[in-house]
């Protein structure tokens, strides 16, 4: 499938069940998800706790994506490391999977030299040949991927696009200008949408498309189809629902809401936990004022009158 880097891509959480991947919670998700008009499916980013999967889980949950999927939406695994010799294995395993292409995170923690960043994404990149999107946000690495580096690195044929969280609007803008068109943008946070595609961005990475899939699509869609006061309207609606998934480390709270709207069992791994009692109160409002509790009774109700 040929990797359309454009709309609304999902960030999607990994479900657990007693500590275990919960397989069939995770294929009910992407097909939602290919219901809904996602325009991609990303499993095992930040979103998807990848740092606390182990590479068998990464693994299976990388092939229960593509299997489900079947080739109705692409599937771009998460597979960044801070070690560039696991980031081949796990973006190799991936491409051997089916995957239509690899988020790859910065390192984190080693603070690379911008010379080092470079030298890890062109490694991987030539040795695996898929489609590769760049994740930058420093505010989890502690290291900023510069313009500059894009720039390099936009010479490499296969590293396609990058995923930017660094809520430097300016920095988005020089980055397309100084790489001249070769990577698409993404937005890497939800709160910037609209702005990152005002600027010539072509989509988003979506944590909020866990649990408003439509929405998020719709708000893509208006934009690039020109009606911008109708996404600016999706904008302003998204927004409180949006500012509550980040009440706390994410997935935190995506998973807690996902968990109170019937969708999966709210399980996270250590060292992330159960929100405080404040902000599961603050969560609950805006889930409420958003109108998805009485979407979730009224699939409640259609899914017993089926039965």
């Amino acid at each position: 499938m040929a990797l359309a880097l454009r709309g609304s891509m999902v960030a999607l959480v990994t479900p657990f069940r007693r500590d275990a991947i919960d397989e069939a919670a995770l294929k009910r998700l992407i097909e939602l998800h290919v219901e809904s008009g996602t325009s991609a499916i990303v499993p095992c980013g930040t979103t998807g706790e990848s740092a606390t999967l182990s590479f068998e889980e990464h693994d299976r949950v990388i092939d229960v994506t593509v299997q489900t999927a079947r080739g109705r939406i692409p599937v771009i695994a998460g597979t960044g490391s801070n070690n560039t010799r696991e980031a081949i294995r796990l973006t190799k395993h991936a491409k051997e999977a089916g995957a239509d292409g690899a988020l790859l995170i910065s390192p984190y923690y080693n603070k690379p030299t911008q010379r080092g960043l470079y030298l890890h994404f062109k490694a991987i990149a030539e040795a695996v040949d898929i489609p590769l999107i760049l994740y930058n946000i420093a505010s989890r690495t502690a290291v900023n991927i510069e313009p500059e580096t894009f720039a390099q690195l936009a010479g490499i044929p296969n590293i396609v696009a990058v995923k930017e969280s660094s809520g430097n609007l300016e920095q988005m803008s020089r980055i397309l200008q100084m790489t001249e068109g070769k990577l698409a943008l993404l937005s890497g946070d939800d709160a910037l949408t609209l702005p990152v595609l005002s600027i010539g961005g072509s989509g988003v990475i979506s944590v909020a498309a866990n649990i408003v899939p439509r929405d998020v699509a719709s708000m893509v869609e208006a934009y690039q189809a020109g009606r911008r006061d109708e996404a600016i309207r999706w904008h302003q609606r998204l927004l409180p629902l949006v500012k509550a998934l980040f009440l706390e480390t994410n997935p935190i709270p995506v998973k807690t809401a996902m968990g109170l709207l019937g969708m999966i069992q709210p399980e996270l791994r250590l060292p992330l936990c159960e929100m405080s009692e404040a902000n599961l109160a603050r969560l609950k409002t805006v889930l409420e004022n958003y109108g998805l509790f009485s979407k979730q009774q009224a699939a409640s109700s259609k899914q017993q009158a089926r039965t």
